[in-house]
């Protein structure tokens, strides 16, 4: 790995592992741009955060000026870290919350890329083996979550890959069958323009399940849930498998009789 990849690398678990999810607090935002959360409530290395991810055309700089002059206006004690040319951080600590929030930036074709992190410092969650889930080849960001309300045996992943909505589509299916999961289900959603899809595979007391999006030129974004025997709906996970491969046999054939 070089020194500058080493580098960006390093400030972004910097900010992973010291910097923001309390109760109803709000993510920091970047004016005109559109923010896509990672998740809901998470658990990242036995603390609460939430997460979301944000493109813009400004310059680095711009970006981490604008969080920097606000949150050292509003009185909290700020950190900027990084040469805001390749990559950058910004953090806060709300100290009578008992939150942080910050920003990690990088650039990503010719972009200003953004994750706004929000962090709980004072509610420690449960500790839980994160179950093994499939790792993609071009990731920019890869971790394992956990949300509160977390039941046993399920344990997601979220990924931004740096690659094509196919490309990785077929990369997610070639490693779940190679692993002995088989396909179950998938459909299709439109979603601001662009194609949302949600696969389901499967083998005995195992389901994942994957949602694959476009999240920029080049760039796709892809969150799975591995659930084992402990469901949250309490139905044995293989009669789950069953009846959801059931539904869609009866959904495709309903479609296909409706086309004669």
């Amino acid at each position: 790995m070089s020194r500058s990849a080493a580098l960006r690398a390093a400030l972004l678990c910097l900010l992973l592992a010291t910097v923001p999810a309390a109760a109803e607090q709000e993510l920091p935002i970047y004016p005109g741009t559109l923010h896509t959360r990672i998740g809901n409530d998470l658990v990242i290395g036995g603390e609460y955060y939430r997460l979301a991810y944000f493109t813009t055309p400004d310059s680095m700089e711009k970006v981490a000026a604008y969080f920097a002059q606000k949150w050292q206006e509003e009185g909290y004690p700020t950190v900027i870290e990084g040469d805001m040319k390749d990559e950058g951080v910004v953090s806060a600590l709300y100290t009578r919350e008992g939150l942080q929030r910050g920003i990690v930036l990088r650039k990503h074709l010719g972009k200003t890329l953004g994750f706004s992190v929000l962090r709980d410092l004072w509610v420690r969650p449960p500790k839980k083996p994160a179950p093994g889930l499939v790792a993609l080849e071009g990731a920019l960001y890869s971790q394992d979550l956990a949300t509160r309300d977390d039941p046993g045996g399920s344990q997601s992943r979220t990924t931004l890959v740096s690659g094509e909505f196919t490309q990785v589509q077929q990369q997610v299916n070639k490693e779940l069958e190679r692993r002995g999961y088989e396909p179950v289900r998938q459909s299709a959603l439109t979603v601001g323009g662009g194609t949302q899809l949600t696969m389901e595979h499967a083998r005995k007391g195992e389901q994942v399940v994957t949602t694959l999006a476009p999240a920029d030129e080049g760039m796709t974004a892809v969150v799975q849930m591995w659930i084992g025997s402990d469901r949250p709906d309490a139905v044995p996970n293989d009669d789950a498998v069953r009846q959801s491969r059931e539904a869609y046999e009866k959904d495709q054939a309903s479609k296909k009789e409706g086309a004669k």
